[in-house]
Parts: structure tokens; C-alpha cells; sequence
């Protein structure tokens, strides 16, 4: 991956290490050769940072979908709250102005489609096949299922799913994540690697 665009994703406010970080950068790259890849959950920009890099090296697009108001863990009196992403107007988390400098500094403004509005509607009436989807929207146990169960069937057959903050052990992190992994794994996709909390399954053919 580019220094410059690896640079511009490690400034970006988010949580993810350069080790996940770029295995993400990879499967973007592997499931770029046969489509457009998407991701559930932006934040700031950061994992699109390395995905929307393996869309361009492959001549590809990718979508992110978010509404920007934040998760429920980034709500006020959560541990990841960030004052700074609060519209002061509103008082409501708004991300997409964080987003949008952060793929602008990337220089990936030609590639990264932002989508904003919420996961599930958006899921439903999708109609292009994907190659890659990402899934690292709201942890909590229905949102997260329900980001699969909208998103995993638009996986092209050799496509990848990607999942953030799997954690094994529940002293480690919440569990919504595993148990998506675990319903993938016994639902049509392979595992084939972890790194960190990020878990790379494929679909089979």
C-alpha cells in the first residue's frame, strides 16, 4: 500500500491497527479482480482509506454505507465517544464531514462512493453484486446480525466477507461480532485468515 495513503489512514480517527489495517488493503485487493467492493460502518474514513486504495489498484469502485450519527457505542456516556465528531448545531454525532477530508486528503475521491443512510433499507433493495463486503457497523447483537443478513447474499460466489472486532473471548470485546462469524462460518463461507479482530471469510462457489 502507498506510504502517503497509509499515512493519511493512520491520522484518521477510528480504531484500527496497521496490522488489520492492511490485511483489510489485501482481501480489497483479492476480491477487487472480480467487483465493487462495500463497507457497513465508516466512521472517519479510515478502513475506507485501505480498502478504496485495493479498489483503485484494481479499477474498481467501493461503496461505504453509514448515516454518520455514530454507533451505539460512540453515543455520549459510552467509551468511544468523541466530543470533537458533535455537530454543535444539533448536538448529534456527524461524521460525513470527517469522512469526506479524510478520502479527500486520500485522494480517492474517484473511486469511494459514499452511501449515507442506514444499512438495513439500503441492504434491501441493493441490486449489484459485490465482491467484497466489509461488516464493522454497530456491535450490538441485532444491528450486527442484521448488517449480515442484508448484506452477506449480495457476496459474489468466491467473494469475500470481512468482519471487525471478533473476539473469541467475551473479556476481550462484545460478542455480536463472533457470533456473525460463527453464522457465516456454518452458513456458506470459508474462513481463511485472522488478523488481530479481523476475520476474512470467503464465499464458496
Amino acid at each position: 500500500m502507498d506510504s502517503d495513503l497509509l499515512e493519511v489512514a493512520r491520522a484518521t480517527k477510528g480504531f484500527m491497527p496497521d496490522d488489520e489495517g492492511l490485511a483489510l488493503h489485501a482481501a480489497g485487493l483479492d476480491a477487487g479482480r472480480i467487483g465493487p467492493l462495500l463497507e457497513v460502518g465508516s466512521y472517519c474514513g479510515k478502513s475506507a482509506v485501505y480498502l478504496g486504495a485495493a479498489a483503485r489498484e484494481r479499477g474498481t469502485v467501493l461503496f461505504t454505507v453509514d448515516h454518520h450519527r455514530g454507533s451505539e457505542e460512540n453515543q455520549e456516556g459510552w467509551e468511544h465517544h468523541d466530543r470533537e465528531v458533535v455537530d454543535p448545531v444539533t448536538g448529534r454525532m456527524d461524521t460525513l464531514p470527517f469522512f469526506r477530508r479524510t478520502i479527500e486528503r486520500a485522494g480517492l475521491e474517484d473511486v469511494v462512493v459514499a452511501v449515507v443512510g442506514y444499512s438495513v433499507p439500503i441492504a434491501r433493495v441493493w441490486r449489484t453484486p459485490l465482491a467484497l463486503v466489509f461488516i464493522d457497523g454497530g456491535h450490538a447483537e441485532d444491528v450486527a446480525m442484521n448488517d449480515y443478513e442484508g448484506w452477506a447474499p449480495h457476496v459474489l460466489p468466491g467473494g469475500l466477507l470481512v468482519l471487525h472486532d471478533v473476539f473469541d473471548d467475551p473479556a476481550a470485546g462484545g460478542q455480536a461480532p463472533f457470533h456473525v462469524w460463527q453464522r457465516a462460518a456454518a452458513g456458506g463461507f470459508q474462513p481463511v485468515s485472522t488478523t488481530g479482530s479481523l476475520r476474512v471469510l470467503r464465499r464458496a462457489r
